[in-house]
């Protein structure tokens, strides 16, 4: 992710240069250099931000093979002596903090994500006091509805967020984007009838629609290549900690009718941070290059990740851009085409898979399972599985940039089909009903974690880094439209499903989807781990004109 100006490859390039003149280019690939440059000049701004000085500079050559060969054969011997002092310098003092610049960027736009989770959990307790209040008591329909136009809301603003994140950038979008999630919260908070608290929990959803697709594509894109996979895990747990606090804040509602009204309005809080925090969070470079303001993309970049990274950062950027093109909105039609065709359904397909692995009803359910161990409180129920959800999260923040998305996302997978064996055995076979419950809990809380580990951050993080810069913004919307759909059927029809086959064999498919989603992710998804965006989207497409081809 953003490495900053303090870490050690950034001290070791800041170092060198001060000693060392800069390598001379091949003939061939400065001159490809100059003369792309001269005609995409007038394409795009961000070829300006190359003064005419260092393209002079990149036409002088060697006059020998030897020479060349001489000259980085002695620079390669000062490079290797440096680096050893300098990488033995650092580890002296300490840690590498090169994703400390980006850190409080992403954690104003993991915000959002604190938000998603806090209207997850803000319902479950109230909805019976709000029921009574406003005169739909006892009627499983109306309070149904309740929770799930929410699902509505999130849908159409998954649809939309491809558009707006195009044509406004991801800080504007965001700033929008508070707008519905304040307006919402407000609405439900004072509601005195049914209409109205449905209309401010749809207002929500459409915000948390909007957000659950723009956090990752900002994340993806400000964050440097060495630490996107840890900070992009910042988002699960800004969801985590929001279920957590929703839980806690809704304890008071058990005793106090009223209370959900209080809970409600303390939701518009975030919502003003968000719009706050964004003044002073910076705008993806990559975004600001594409809309030709060049000169603060080299700032972000220098900033973020360090003054080393400026010209390889600006010259991928522009090698995507010639390849794409610099128009800021594109079709949804373009996404009938390849290479977007082919990721948008994995995209599509990771989604689905996730949802119909189980994870939703697993949730609904284990409230009951833990009654069968004597937790009777819903409520501190529902804690410790947010508890384990967060301990999950934490992991993956640590191994995500280890081991990679792939393997995480495999193992993840697997790990969530062998708890449901476990939960499924623990019902089917003959065990005493003590044994049986305790394999019942440790069953739904392995499962809880292992989704947690892979699965739930994994599925977001690695679709915008499949995606091309041109359609990342649809295909998200794309992705994560499928997801709704695909959560709402789940909610839907869980309940009646376990009312007619039983528990075991719901979780028995729930185990099966896992299956199949790490088969699908072994075969259909590549590992993203150390590899800019740009290096993801020329591998991918065969037909890619930029720097190398």
């Amino acid at each position: 992710m953003l490495e900053s100006t303090t870490n050690s490859s950034t001290l070791l390039n800041c170092h060198i240069y001060t000693l060392l003149p800069k390598p001379k280019s091949k003939p061939s690939r400065s001159i490809h250099i100059y003369n792309s440059s001269i005609y995409k000049r007038n394409k795009n701004p961000c070829f300006h931000s190359l003064s005419s000085s260092l393209y002079k500079k990149q036409l002088t050559v060697s006059a020998t093979k030897k020479q060349q060969q001489q000259e980085q054969q002695e620079l390669l011997s000062q490079l290797g002596t440096e680096n050893k002092s300098v990488e033995e310098k650092v580890c002296d003092e300490g840690t590498d903090l090169g994703w400390l610049s980006a850190l409080p960027h992403v954690v104003i736009a993991s915000m959002s994500n604190f938000l998603f989770g806090y209207h997850i959990g803000v319902m479950n307790g109230p909805i019976v006091s709000i029921a009574k209040e406003l005169g739909f008591e006892g009627n499983s329909f109306l309070e149904g509805l309740v929770v799930s136009i929410f699902i509505g809301g999130a849908f159409i603003g998954s649809i939309s967020s491809g558009s707006l994140v195009d044509k406004l950038g991801c800080r504007r979008t965001f700033q929008f984007d508070t707008v519905p999630l304040i307006l919402g919260a407000i609405i439900s908070a004072q509601a005195h009838s049914l209409d109205e608290i449905l209309w401010g929990r749809f207002l929500v959803g459409l915000g948390i629609g909007v957000n659950t697709v723009l956090v990752p594509i900002y994340i993806s894109e400000v964050a440097p290549t060495k630490y996107r996979g840890s900070l992009g895990t910042l988002s699960q747990i800004g969801t985590c900690l929001g279920i957590i606090a929703s839980l806690v804040l809704g304890i008071p509602s058990e005793t106090d009718p009223h209370w959900w009204r209080t809970i409600l309005y303390i939701a518009s809080i975030p919502g003003f941070i968000l719009a706050i925090g964004m003044q002073f969070a910076v705008e993806s470079p990559r975004w600001l290059c594409k809309a030709g303001r060049s000169d603060e993309a080299i700032e972000v970049i220098k900033n973020l990740w360090g003054p080393s990274e400026v010209n390889n950062a600006i010259e991928d950027f522009q090698s995507v851009i010639r390849n794409d093109g610099a128009d800021l909105d594109t079709s949804w039609l373009e996404l009938l085409e390849e290479p977007h065709s082919r990721v948008a359904v994995i995209g599509g397909a990771l989604f689905l898979l996730q949802q119909f692995a189980g994870i939703n009803g697993v949730l609904y359910f284990s409230s009951l399972t833990f009654v069968d161990v004597g937790i009777t409180s819903s409520a501190l129920a529902s804690l410790y599985v947010g508890l384990t959800y967060f301990a999950g999260a934490l992991c993956a923040s640590y191994l995500l940039d280890k081991q990679g998305r792939k393997s995480l996302l495999i193992g993840s997978y697997l790990g969530m089909a062998a708890s449901m064996l476990l939960v499924v055995s623990a019902i089917s076979l003959p065990v005493e009903k003590e044994f049986g419950n305790t394999l019942s809990v440790l069953g739904t809380t392995m499962y809880i974690f292992f989704f947690a580990t892979g699965a739930g951050p994994v599925t977001g993080l690695v679709i915008p880094e499949l995606t091309s810069s041109r359609t990342r913004g649809k295909i998200m919307g794309f992705s994560f439209s499928v997801h709704w759909v695909c959560n709402f059927l789940v909610g839907l029809f869980f309940l009646e499903l376990v009312e007619k086959f039983g528990v075991g064999p719901v979780y028995a498919s729930f185990g099966g989807f896992s299956l199949l989603a790490a088969t699908f992710a072994y075969y259909f998804t590549i590992e993203t781990k150390g590899r800019s965006l740009e290096e993801i989207e020329m591998s991918l497409n065969p037909n890619f004109q930029g720097k190398n081809k």
